[in-house]
């Protein structure tokens, strides 16, 4: 079997804006669903499919704000939905399918970071439950919506090299790392999508997985600058001090390269950095470059599928 989680050699780059990715295509009469594309990462993206011609539907924990941060901006509306409830899920989802529109793409893209021990649901850790379960629960009900050609993006990080999934510990129950979490719910998004693009290749829906890059966005909400600082993203003065990270602009470009681009046309299930494909981790000596081979392993996509459902399940009132 071919491997093709290799880069394309795509002509984009770790600097290449959204609204590059997206120079000469037309998105008018397509739909997309953003999940926290109100804000960070999530409003360039949304900004830069609606300034293509999409129809952007806005998924969002707190509509008002959604929609004051998104006036003004053509296509685009806002719904309410809360990844940390799947009743709220359910509802989103079900609005969704009675609008009987078709969705080109779905960017799952909301989520927490480092946040201290939260528990959700029927005592779930709340970075598994939100970054990774919301998204699982989400896109299998909008699955009749997607069928027949679409693209679903999973915004994963870098992070994934933190950890693989625990399975004898996934919700943290004999002590909490922050880090960990983080990283667990990263590598569920990547393998979220190797499941996604074997299980919907066949109805037209392909998957991707990604690494946005460094960003300055609300994602850094539960850091303090201390740590900032002590990370070297900040210097003493609490000013950027990482010559790597990337602008929001930069940062949104690979989940609308993932969503868009011509050039993945037949592939999927792939991880992607920097608007292309992305490396093997075993394949160079940089840290946090690449995909660990853990996260993208089939065997362990099924069988986080196949604990999502029931989780899933067990979650819904």
């Amino acid at each position: 079997m071919t491997d093709h989680q290799k880069p394309l050699g795509s002509g984009f780059g770790a600097r290449t804006t959204a609204g590059e990715v997206l120079a000469g295509i037309d998105l008018s009469g397509k739909h997309a669903i953003v999940t926290g594309g109100h804000s960070g990462l999530g409003l360039e993206t949304t900004k830069a499919l609606a300034g293509a011609g999409a129809r952007v539907i806005i998924a969002s924990r707190d509509p008002a704000s959604a929609a004051k941060a998104t006036a003004g901006i053509d296509g685009v509306s806002v719904e309410k939905l809360d990844l940390s409830d799947l009743d709220s899920v359910r509802s989103f989802a079900d609005r969704i399918l009675a609008t009987g529109s078709h969705i080109d793409m779905l960017v799952n893209n909301a989520g927490i970071m480092a946040c201290p021990d939260t528990r959700v649901g029927p005592g779930w850790e709340a970075q598994f439950a939100i970054n990774h379960l919301g998204h699982f629960a989400l896109t299998n009900r909008l699955w009749p919506a997607i069928e027949g050609g679409a693209r679903v993006v999973s915004v994963s990080s870098a992070g994934h090299h933190n950890s693989p999934i625990r399975w004898d510990d996934i919700q943290f129950e004999r002590g909490y790392d922050k880090w960990l979490a983080y990283g667990q719910s990263k590598t569920a998004n990547v393998l979220f999508a190797v499941n996604i693009d074997r299980l919907g290749r066949g109805a037209g829906i392909r998957a991707f997985s990604l690494h946005p890059g460094k960003i300055f966005t609300p994602l850094q909400r539960h850091l303090s600058q201390t740590e900032m600082i002590a990370a070297g993203w900040l210097d003493a003065d609490g000013s950027p001090a990482d010559p790597t990270f990337k602008t929001p602009e930069q940062g949104a470009a690979t989940a609308v390269w993932a969503a868009t681009s011509p050039q993945l046309d037949g592939l999927g299930g792939l991880y992607c950095e920097d608007c292309d494909v992305a490396m093997r981790a075993e394949a160079t000596d940089e840290p946090f470059v690449g995909v660990r081979s853990y996260a993208v392993n089939p065997d362990d996509a099924e069988r986080l599928w196949s604990l999502s459902a029931k989780l899933a399940q067990s979650g819904l009132q």
